[in-house]
């Protein structure tokens, strides 16, 4: 207890030799910025993979089955699929889909895109699509007709709209390639825009929706669906459940899953945190090294008092004690200001570089360049609890060699110097 009163008071105390205080305030405010960056890189990087489970992974396709020739009875193998003994269990839900790649046309704009005909009615239980429109899916395209004579409707995504400067209410048309016959027109249908899908990532740039019907009007099976698109329990069994499904059913059928369109982005995400991570890691390491300098400074600084403490009694342990606690006092100030200023900083941080963004006008993240268009967030406690763990460890352990430089002092030395 003596060595821990005595520590404390070392650590508060003004010190004769100023340079030492200085050093000692860098320590603590390395150690500080460093835990604070650690924080708001790993919230950043989390926010990565959270939106890339959340949003992307819930707007797009967990995983698909396909017929070559096309799915006629799609009713049939939705039911068969949900009710499968060996994954029907880990399969939330079904729904049809018509899959079409083709162009979008308004004035003498043209763009790309991926036009999906879906079952509002099904889609809504296994797609989280509805949330980023501006209405109700179903209700937003009940107006598609299947008569071929009667326009359509349309969603599109925000960022497609941009590219070929349509609006809401305006008619465009859609132009899809004819596959199966050589030199043969394409189809081109009139389509009104209905609503726009604002999702903030890369679909915005390429999906667009219809109603089924008139998807499959459009395609070169219009008596057929592409495909089922499935909803799964467990996002990171879809290879083996994607996998079990299409064994199980009849020679024909394939199927792809997230792993194979968005896996490489996942595993990117989680390749850069370790190694952001790892790097950040080092620079507590280099922060605690600063714990070092001070405390053979204060080592020096204080060898009067220490000669005077061994003269009265003091052992080794109690003299290495003294500075092990007034190193570990540094780092637990520091690392409890580190975690205070990195949960603040990123609380903000994406209103910080929005403002940034809309001061400057760069917009940094694009979706057609990264998933998503905006720095996300996501402030997980377990990862607190273990940057503040091997901070405070690294701390602890920086203040051995410079504590048992202190034990070693020589009292006569010491004493001598101070007279």
């Amino acid at each position: 207890m003596l060595s821990f009163f005595i520590g404390l008071r070392y650590t508060g105390a003004q010190r004769r030799n100023q340079l030492v205080s200085f050093i000692s305030a860098i320590s603590i405010f390395g150690m500080v910025i460093s835990v604070a960056l650690l924080v708001v890189v790993l919230s950043v990087m989390n926010g990565f993979d959270k939106e890339l489970r959340e949003r992307i992974l819930t707007i797009m396709p967990q995983g698909a089955i396909y017929h070559r020739s096309g799915i006629e009875d799609w009713q049939s193998l939705r039911e068969e699929i949900l009710t499968n003994p060996q994954t029907g269990d880990e399969i939330t839900d079904a729904a049809p889909f018509v899959q079409i790649a083709g162009m979008v046309m308004y004035k003498r704009q043209v763009s790309s895109m991926l036009l999906y005909g879906v079952d509002a009615e099904y889609q809504t239980k296994v797609s989280d699509l509805g949330q980023y429109l501006t209405g109700d899916l179903k209700t937003l395209l009940m107006g598609s007709s299947v008569s071929d004579d009667d326009q359509h409707r349309i969603l599109l995504g925000n960022e497609l709209a941009k590219k070929i400067g349509v609006d809401v209410g305006q008619n465009i048309r859609v132009i899809i390639p004819r596959e199966d016959l050589m030199n043969a027109k394409p189809k081109i249908k009139s389509f009104q825009v209905v609503g726009l899908i604002k999702t903030g990532t890369e679909a915005d740039q390429h999906l667009a929706l219809t109603s089924l019907e008139a998807a499959q009007l459009l395609s070169n099976q219009p008596d057929s669906v592409s495909g089922i698109w499935l909803k799964l329990d467990d996002l990171f069994a879809a290879p083996r459940v994607v996998y079990e499904t299409v064994m199980s059913l009849p020679r024909g059928y394939t199927s792809t899953d997230w792993t194979r369109s968005q896996g490489n982005i996942y595993q990117a995400i989680q390749m850069s945190k370790k190694l952001v991570s790892l790097l950040l890691i080092l620079i507590i390491g280099i922060a605690a090294f600063n714990v070092v300098s001070t405390l053979i400074m204060v080592t020096v600084d204080k060898q009067g008092d220490i000669a005077i403490l061994r003269t009265l009694g003091a052992s080794t342990q109690k003299i290495m004690a003294i500075f092990m606690v007034q190193g570990t006092l540094i780092g637990v100030v520091g690392t409890t200001l580190g975690l205070l200023l990195g949960v603040l900083l990123a609380s903000g941080v994406q209103e910080f570089v929005a403002w940034i963004e809309s001061v400057i006008g760069f917009q940094f993240l694009k979706s057609d360049v990264y998933p998503i268009s905006f720095i996300p967030e996501d402030i997980r406690s377990s990862d607190l609890v273990t940057i503040g763990v091997i901070a405070l460890t690294l701390s602890f352990l920086a203040t051995i060699f410079p504590a048992w430089r202190a034990s070693r002092v020589k009292p006569a030395e010491a004493l001598r110097f101070e007279l």
